[in-house]
C-alpha cells in the first residue's frame, strides 16, 4: 500500500476533516454537516466513484466541490493518484491501472476517505452546536 509522508493516518484524517469543514463553510454551505453526511452515505453505499460523481452533480450545493477537492488532496498526498487536477479526478480513478483497478489501494482510499468524512461530520456538528450555544462563528472565533 502507498503512504504519504505522515505515518499517523488518524491524524492525517482528522486534519483533513477540519480543513474540509472549513472549506465547505467558506464556500457558503450553511449546513456542512448535512452535505458531508450525504457524501458519507454515498461513499458507504455506492463507492468511491459514485462519491466523486455525487460531488460533481451537486453544483447547487456550494460545498460539494470543496469535499471533492479535499478528497483529491488526501488521495494525492497518500500517493494513491498521480493527476494534478481535482477536475480530472473521475478520469484519474477510472483510467487503466488507476485507483479503481487496484483493490488494495482502493480499499485503503475508501477507508481514509470514510474516516475523514466521519470526522468532518462530527466536527461540523460540534461547530454548529458550539455556535448555537455560545454565539461563535464557524471558525471557532468569538463574535
Amino acid at each position: 500500500m502507498s503512504s504519504g509522508t505522515d505515518g499517523n493516518l488518524d491524524r492525517v484524517c482528522a486534519a483533513k476533516a477540519i480543513r474540509m469543514v472549513t472549506d465547505v463553510k467558506k464556500a457558503g454551505q450553511d449546513s456542512a454537516d448535512t452535505l458531508i453526511t450525504k457524501a458519507l452515505g454515498v461513499l458507504q453505499e455506492q463507492g468511491l466513484y459514485a462519491l466523486v460523481l455525487f460531488c460533481d452533480s451537486r453544483k447547487e450545493e456550494k460545498g460539494a466541490g470543496e469535499i471533492k477537492n479535499n478528497i483529491f488532496n488526501l488521495l494525492k498526498e497518500q500517493k494513491l493518484i498521480t493527476n494534478n487536477s481535482p477536475a480530472d479526478l473521475t478520469a484519474e480513478l477510472s483510467k487503466e491501472n488507476g485507483l479503481l483497478s487496484n483493490l488494495d489501494e482502493l480499499f485503503f482510499a475508501i477507508f481514509l476517505i470514510e474516516k475523514t468524512l466521519i470526522y468532518a461530520r462530527y466536527h461540523a456538528k460540534a461547530l454548529k452546536k458550539e455556535g448555537a450555544g455560545q454565539g461563535l462563528k464557524s471558525g471557532g472565533e468569538s463574535e
